[in-house]
C-alpha cells in the first residue's frame, strides 16, 4: 500500500470512528430520556395513572418530542452502516465539508421521522378520543389490537416492504442509485432514506400503540426487529415469519373477542 493510500485508510477509520462514537451518544442520550420519562409516569399515583391528560399545546409538542426521540433511539442504530458508508464515499470523493455534509444527511433521515411522529402524535389523539388507548398509552380493546397485528403482520408480506427493505439493507445498493453531490444532496439523500426506512418500519412502529407507546420492553424489542431486519443474513425471511406470527396472534385475538 502507497504511504497515499495508507494516509487515506487511516483518516477514514478515523473519521468512521468519530462518526461512530457521534452516533452513539446520540442513541444514548435519547434512550436516557426515554427511560428518565417511563420511570416519571411509573412514579405518578394510581389516580393520575387512571386518568387521560388534557391535550394541551403543550402537551401536544411533549408527545410530539417524546415520539421523534423515541423514533430516533429505535432507528439510528440499523441506520449507522448507511451514515458510516455515505461519510466515506464522501471523503473518497474528496467533496468538501464532508462532516457538515454527514450532519446534513443525518438530518435529513430526521426531518423523516419527526414527520412520522408528528402524524404518530395526532393518531394517539384521536385514539384517545375513541377510547381505544389506555391512559398508559397502550391499547385496551382486543378487536384493534388484533387488527393492528394483522395489519403488521400483511405489510411484513407486501412488496412495499421488500422493496424498502432491500434499500435499508443494501448502503451499497442506495449509495449507486441515489447518490448526490453537494450539501443539498446529502440533505436529500438523507431525506430519501429515511422515506426508504419510514416505508420498511412503520407497521412495526404502529405496533407500539398495541404494547404500549412507552413500554421500554416494547420499544427495545421493535427495535432489535428492525436491527435484525436490516442488518443479519436473511432479514427478509425474519420479516416474512414475524408477519406470519403476528398475522396468526392478531387473528387469535379478534376471533377470542367476537367469540
Amino acid at each position: 500500500m502507497t504511504a497515499g493510500g495508507g494516509a487515506f485508510v487511516r483518516l477514514v477509520s478515523r473519521n468512521s470512528i468519530a462518526t461512530l462514537v457521534a452516533v452513539a451518544i446520540i442513541v444514548l442520550l435519547c434512550w436516557w430520556y426515554l427511560v428518565e420519562m417511563a420511570a416519571g409516569m411509573g412514579a405518578v399515583d394510581v389516580g393520575e395513572v387512571m386518568a387521560f391528560r388534557a391535550w394541551t399545546p403543550s402537551y401536544f409538542v411533549m408527545m410530539f418530542v417524546m415520539w421523534t426521540i423515541m423514533m430516533i433511539a429505535m432507528m439510528f442504530p440499523s441506520a449507522t452502516p448507511m451514515i458510516l458508508l455515505y461519510r466515506q464515499v464522501a471523503i473518497k470523493n474528496h467533496l468538501s465539508h464532508a462532516a457538515t455534509g454527514t450532519a446534513l444527511f443525518i438530518g435529513g433521515y430526521v426531518v423523516i421521522w419527526m414527520v412520522f411522529s408528528l402524524v404518530a402524535t395526532v393518531l394517539q389523539w384521536l385514539l384517545e378520543q375513541w377510547a381505544l388507548l389506555s391512559p398508559m398509552m397502550r391499547s385496551q380493546d382486543q378487536v384493534f389490537s388484533g387488527a393492528m397485528l394483522i395489519f403488521a403482520g400483511l405489510y411484513q408480506w407486501s412488496p412495499w416492504k421488500n422493496a424498502c427493505l432491500r434499500h435499508c439493507r443494501g448502503p451499497f445498493f442506495f449509495i449507486t442509485r441515489h447518490w448526490r453531490s453537494g450539501l443539498d444532496g446529502a440533505f436529500r439523500m438523507g431525506l430519501i432514506h429515511g422515506g426508504y426506512c419510514l416505508g420498511c418500519c412503520c407497521a412495526l412502529m404502529a405496533l407500539l400503540f398495541v404494547g404500549g407507546v412507552m413500554d421500554l420492553m416494547v420499544i427495545a424489542v421493535i427495535a432489535i426487529v428492525v436491527l435484525l431486519e436490516k442488518l443479519m443474513p436473511g432479514g427478509e425471511r425474519l420479516a416474512r415469519c414475524l408477519g406470519t406470527a403476528a398475522v396468526v396472534l392478531g387473528g387469535g385475538l379478534v376471533g377470542f373477542s367476537l367469540a
